[in-house]
């Protein structure tokens, strides 16, 4: 094993990889869902002539219709509500209340807060319609549940002797049931217009709810045009049709269950595309072919032959199981976590008469400390930049001589660093500037981000604000980097750690790393101590064993889940010193992509 390899990976093929995981046989524990798709006929590629009229092109006039009830003969309007929109754009509106002739029922105006009152001198439908017609022109006509509108509207045509609207007709309900099916509990406008968030929200008023429904209508167009609609006749065309390209794939969901776990899609080799987990793994899954505008999960369901799904009892077990799988199988369509081996270490050779600081790729048994490990070496380097600039660690990277010819290095000229590299450094003197640093990074790691705080605010007073941001910056890193590093120490001091939720379950965990766990109602425990092999001899530091990045990605997930269940955990049993307490350090906002969570 390698040295810095926490426990053993054992090592399985395809067809195993489930009962060495799980410690039950493949076809007990991972359900594959496979289908015959359906044979369709080759189409010819269109050109963009054949693509219709762009959306961006079209005048679309969004309509909206208070009434005094449901029924398009008993039953008038009375207020009318549009607005008309082209390119994003709004191009003016139309608003008038209209008498009914008739009474207005109570719960209408309890719904609508429209009253007799209000429309008694408004004027009657046959005197709307002109202006109405105008305003609407050849434009599409748009409505939430449109038809509602239209046949209020076309009844009061045909009254006064006038034609039926011949317009296009684009309803948002039915374009949303089709794009947003796995998205919101209902596809009432309200609904869609606080989920989607949408800057107008409907009032059961004309324009404010024709607002609404315009606003609906260009977030749709957004999700459409990932299924390729960019023309007025394929907008026309989508409510009835298949709107994506690989949905005859979607029987492969049939047989998933609407409950946490882990599913996999797979190449018809049987190799694992992709591993992901869900808490509802029908409406997870079946979300890629309705809703999920991520470029790459077209070519993904193009590639896929068929999906397996693994049940999983709880929160945590779908999020181990999903970071094993993705470390074996290193999936082409995961991003995140295939790649441990790229982890990086910030390392101070304490086995050197004068330490100093470097990023490396392994950790040793060399009496050296090591942080990490970390996943951006961007961040270990914006780290160590980070103590140098409140330590005198030195920078060079030569070896130390009374004899040397070359002088102080430039640091060390500039009174930035001791000098040890020419003997000007006295080696009692530096081994108290070493004590300092690995006491502060070990057990006071305030104080050293404490000097980096001050130093920032020093900056900032003076307004070199592009220095103040870079401290910053390489503050926040090394925050990230120490906050971890103490997680790791804290998950392995533990030692053997079990747990249980009362009227839930429990869980085992050894150094951070889950070996099993067990729920009330019986089920057979989902991993066996046997999973994931014995801890094996690790390079040993001031946190202890220094972790490789395989084992570091789920230590991070336990001790998250450990921690946010603190209050309902009850505490069984504890082998080595237990802590909840997580170290409190100064937080510093940095910039995006530098000692953000990915890169730490």
């Amino acid at each position: 094993m390698d040295s810095g390899t926490l426990f053993n990976q054992p090592s399985f093929d395809q067809s195993s990889f489930d009962q060495v995981l799980f410690g039950r046989p493949a076809a007990e524990r991972v359900v594959t869902h496979r289908a015959s798709p359906r044979t369709h006929s080759p189409g010819s590629q269109r050109s963009f002539d054949d693509l219709g009229v762009p959306l961006h092109q079209v005048t679309f006039c969004v309509i909206d219709l208070e009434t005094t009830g449901g029924n398009r003969n008993d039953d008038r309007i009375t207020e009318i509500g549009a607005v008309k929109v082209c390119g994003g754009e709004a191009l003016g509106t139309f608003q008038t209340m209209v008498n009914p002739g008739i009474r207005i029922p109570a719960e209408i105006t309890v719904l609508t807060g429209i009253t007799q009152a209000m429309v008694l001198r408004a004027p009657r439908i046959e005197s709307v319609l002109p202006s109405l017609l105008e305003f609407i022109g050849d434009s599409v006509v748009v409505g939430h549940n449109v038809g509602f509108d239209l046949a209020f509207i076309n009844s009061a045509l045909e009254r006064s002797g006038r034609q039926r609207l011949g317009n296009h007709v684009v309803d948002t309900l039915a374009i949303a049931r089709r794009l947003l099916v796995d998205e919101v509990p209902n596809m009432k406008l309200g609904t869609l217009a606080d989920r989607l968030r949408l800057d107008h929200r409907p009032t059961h008023r004309a324009l404010d709810d024709a607002m609404a429904t315009a606003d609906l209508l260009h977030f749709l167009f957004e999700r459409a045009a990932f299924f390729g609609v960019l023309g007025l006749d394929d907008l026309l065309n989508l409510p009835g049709i298949d709107t994506h390209p690989q949905v005859h794939k979607l029987a492969l969901t049939d047989g998933l269950p609407r409950r946490p776990g882990v599913y996999m899609f797979h190449d018809r080799d049987g190799r694992i595309l992709y591993v992901g987990k869900a808490t509802n793994l029908r409406s997870r899954v079946r979300s890629y072919f309705s809703s999920d505008r991520r470029r790459k999960v077209a070519q993904l369901l193009r590639e896929t032959d068929h999906i397996s799904h693994i049940e999983c009892p709880g929160p945590l077990e779908p999020e181990v199981t999903e970071i094993r799988l993705i470390q074996q199988h290193s999936p082409r369509f995961n991003r995140v976590g295939k790649s441990p081996s790229k982890y990086v270490y910030l390392k101070l050779t304490l086995n050197e008469q004068f330490p100093r600081l470097s990023v490396v790729t392994r950790p040793k048994s060399d009496g050296a400390l090591y942080l990490g490990p970390v996943r951006s070496r961007r961040a270990a380097t914006a780290a160590i930049d980070a103590i140098h600039s409140v330590t005198s660690l030195r920078r060079c990277t030569s070896r130390p001589s009374s004899r040397s010819e070359s002088g102080p290095c430039a640091t060390a000229q500039l009174g930035a660093s001791a000098c040890p590299c020419t003997g000007f450094t006295p080696l009692n003197q530096y081994a108290q500037i070493t004590a300092q640093v690995t006491t502060e990074l070990t057990q006071h790691p305030e104080r050293l981000l404490g000097r980096l705080a001050d130093r920032m605010h020093a900056l900032a007073l003076a307004e070199r604000f592009e220095e103040a941001a870079e401290t910053r910056d390489r503050a926040a890193a090394l925050a990230a980097i120490l906050r971890r590093s103490h997680l790791f120490a804290r998950m392995q001091r533990a030692g053997r750690l079990v747990v249980e939720q009362p009227g839930r379950g429990g869980a085992e965990i050894v150094a951070g790393r889950l070996v099993n766990t067990w729920s009330t109602d019986g089920d057979v425990p989902l991993f066996s101590p046997t999973d994931i092999g014995a801890p094996g001899p690790e390079p040993a530091g001031p946190f202890g064993p220094v972790l490789d990045g395989s084992a570091a990605d789920e230590i991070i997930c336990v001790a998250s889940w450990l921690d946010s269940n603190a209050a309902d955990l009850r505490l069984l049993q504890v082998e080595g010193q237990w802590s909840s307490a997580t170290i409190s350090l100064p937080r510093f906002a940095a910039a995006k992509g530098v000692g953000t969570k990915r890169d730490t």
